[in-house]
C-alpha cells in the first residue's frame, strides 16, 4: 500500500515525539538514579566512618589495658607509655563516636554504656597504677583479682562487636540498595536505547519505503514528461494554427465588410450630390401653393433625405472605425516580435514626454520612479502599451482635482516584472473592472471619443508579450493599471516554440493591411 506524504509527516512526528519521550525518560531516570546512588554512597561512607570510630575507640581502650598489665607485671615505667598515650586520646575519640553515631538511635544506649564502662575501667586502672607506683603491689594485684575490670572489658567488647556488626549490616544494606539502583539504571538505559533504536529503525524503514515510492513516482513522471513535451509542442502548434485561422478569418471578414461599406459610402455621396441638384431645382422653380405632392417632395429632398443620409454616413463612419479596430488587433497578432534589451525607465520617460504638456496644462504632474530595470522585450509593443495607458490616464482625469500620474515597477518571483501606472482620475466602477478590457466595451460617462478598443488592444499586446494586465480602481478616487511582464521575452517565446529572431516577412497580406 503506498505511503502518503501526510502519513510520512505524521509518522515522523510521532517517531520524534516517542524518541524524545524515551530520551527524556532515560535522562530523568538517570538523574534520579545517579542521585540515589550518590545518597547511598554518602551513607556508606558515613557508616564506615562510624565503624572506624568504634574500632579506634576499642583499640585505645585495649591499649590502656595492655599498658596497665605490663606495668603491673614488670614494674617498668616504660610500659605506661601506651597507657598514657591512649588515655590522652580517649576523651576526643569518645566525643567523635558520639558525634558520628548521633544519627543512629539503635546504638545510642550502647554508646552511653560504653562511655560508662570506659570511665569505670579507667578509674580501676588508674587506681592500680598509683598503688603500684607507691610500692603497694599486692594491693594493686588484689584489685585486679576481683575481676571487676575483666567483666567491664568483656561487656565493652560485646557492645563494640554489636555496634560494629550493626554498622557493617547498614553498610551491606546501603551497598545492596546502591547495586539495585545501578541495576535499575542499567535496565532503564537498555530499555530506552531499545526504544530509540526501534523508533529510528521504524522511521528509517518508512523513509526508505517513501523514498522508493518517490523514486518510482519520479520515474513515472519522467516517462510521462518524455511524451508530454512532444504533446505540448503538438498542442501549441495546433493552437498557433487555430489562432492564425481566427486572425485570417477576422482579416477576411473585415475586408469583406469594408467592400460593401465603401460602396455604401460612395453611393451615399452620390445621393447627397443628387439631392443638392434637387434642392437647387426646388429653390429655382418654387413649389405651387395648391400642390401638396410637390410640397411633400420638397420636404423629402430638403429635410428628410439629408437627415437620413446623415444617419447613414454617421453609421458608416462608426462601422469603418470598428472594422479598423478589428484589423488593428489582427495585425498585432500576426506581427513578429523582436526582443531587444530595453531601458524601461527611458522608454517610460519618452512615453510620458508625449503627454506631459497636457498634464502641465491641467496643473498636474507625472512621476516616473527612478532606478527602473532593464528588460528584454518588444520595444514597439511596450511603447504602444504604456502610451495607451498614459493617454487614458489623461483622458479620463477627474475635473475636481489636478491630475497626478505615478509609474513604478517591482520584481516578482519567476523572473517577472510588474509595472504599475497609477492615477487619481475618475476611477472605474467595480462591476466594470473586467468588461473594460473587452472589445467595444466602455465604462462610465461616455464624454470622450473612442470605440472601446484601447484596453482590448493593450491586453492583446501584453498577452502577446507573455504577460497580463489587471487593474485596481475605486470610482471617484483613481485607477492603478498593473502590467505583468516577463523580464526576458526570449524565454517565453522559446517555451512557446516561437523563433524570436525571425524577421518579419513582407507578404501580400501585410501590404493589404497597410493599404
Amino acid at each position: 500500500m503506498p505511503i502518503s506524504k501526510l502519513a510520512v509527516i505524521r509518522s515522523t512526528i510521532a517517531a520524534f515525539l516517542i524518541g524524545l519521550a524515551a530520551l527524556g525518560a532515560i535522562v530523568a531516570t538517570t538523574f534520579w538514579l545517579v542521585s540515589e546512588t550518590g545518597t547511598y554512597t554518602r551513607l556508606s561512607m558515613a557508616i564506615r566512618l562510624q565503624r572506624a570510630a568504634l574500632v579506634d575507640l576499642r583499640i585505645l581502650l585495649q591499649d590502656t589495658e595492655s599498658g596497665q598489665r605490663g606495668f603491673l607485671l614488670t614494674g617498668e615505667e616504660t610500659y605506661l607509655a601506651p597507657y598514657d598515650e591512649a588515655r590522652r586520646r580517649l576523651a576526643a575519640q569518645i566525643e567523635l563516636v558520639r558525634t558520628r553515631l548521633a544519627g543512629v538511635p539503635e546504638d545510642a544506649a550502647a554508646v552511653a554504656r560504653v562511655v560508662e564502662i570506659i570511665s569505670g575501667k579507667l578509674t580501676e586502672m588508674q587506681q592500680t597504677i598509683e598503688l603500684m607506683q607507691a610500692g603497694r603491689r599486692d594491693e594493686a594485684l588484689a584489685i585486679v583479682r576481683t575481676d571487676r575490670g575483666r567483666v567491664l572489658m568483656e561487656e565493652a567488647r560485646r557492645l563494640f562487636e554489636s555496634m560494629v556488626a550493626n554498622a557493617e549490616q547498614r553498610i551491606a544494606d546501603s551497598v545492596a540498595r546502591q547495586q539495585a539502583t545501578i541495576k535499575w539504571l542499567y535496565w532503564v538505559t537498555l530499555l530506552g536505547a531499545l526504544v530509540i533504536v526501534a523508533v529510528v529503525a521504524g522511521a528509517t524503514w518508512m523513509a526508505v519505503v517513501y523514498t522508493r515510492q518517490l523514486v518510482a513516482a519520479q520515474r513515472e513522471v519522467e516517462a510521462l514528461a518524455a511524451g508530454l513535451e512532444e504533446r505540448v509542442r503538438e498542442r501549441t502548434a495546433d493552437l498557433g494554427r487555430a489562432n492564425e485561422e481566427i486572425q485570417r478569418f477576422a482579416y477576411i471578414v473585415t475586408h469583406d465588410l469594408r467592400a460593401p461599406l465603401v460602396n455604401i459610402m460612395g453611393f451615399t455621396s452620390e445621393l447627397e450630390a443628387s439631392l443638392a441638384s434637387i434642392r437647387a431645382w426646388f429653390d429655382k422653380a418654387g413649389v405651387p401653393a395648391d400642390d401638396p405632392i410637390a410640397e411633400d417632395a420638397r420636404l423629402a429632398a430638403v429635410e428628410d433625405a439629408p437627415e437620413a443620409l446623415g444617419f447613414i454616413r454617421s453609421s458608416t463612419r462608426k462601422m469603418d472605425g470598428l472594422i479598423n479596430a478589428i484589423l488593428k488587433l489582427s495585425r498585432e497578432g500576426r506581427r513578429t516580435l523582436r526582443p531587444e534589451r530595453i531601458d524601461l525607465g527611458a522608454l517610460l520617460e519618452a512615453a510620458a514626454d508625449s503627454i506631459r504638456h497636457q498634464v502641465v496644462e491641467a496643473g498636474g504632474e507625472i512621476e516616473i520612479a527612478p532606478g527602473l530595470p532593464t528588460v528584454v522585450s518588444d520595444r514597439l509593443a511596450l511603447e504602444q502599451v504604456f502610451g495607451n495607458l498614459l493617454d487614458n490616464a489623461v483622458k479620463y482625469r477627474s475635473p475636481e482635482r489636478p491630475i497626478r500620474i505615478r509609474v513604478g515597477a517591482r520584481s516578482e518571483p519567476g523572473q517577472r516584472l510588474v509595472v504599475e501606472v497609477e492615477d487619481n482620475g475618475r476611477g472605474i466602477a467595480a462591476h466594470d473592472h473586467d468588461r473594460v478590457f473587452d472589445l467595444f466595451r466602455r465604462s462610465g460617462t461616455q464624454d470622450q471619443p473612442g470605440e472601446g478598443i484601447g484596453l482590448a488592444h493593450v491586453r492583446a499586446m501584453v498577452r502577446n508579450l507573455g504577460g497580463d494586465i489587471t487593474l485596481a480602481s475605486q470610482l471617484g478616487r483613481g485607477t492603478t493599471m498593473k502590467v505583468d511582464l516577463p523580464r526576458d521575452l526570449r524565454k517565453s517565446l522559446r517555451s512557446a516554440g516561437v523563433n524570436a529572431r525571425e524577421p518579419a516577412r513582407e507578404t501580400s497580406q501585410n501590404r493589404d493591411d497597410r493599404g
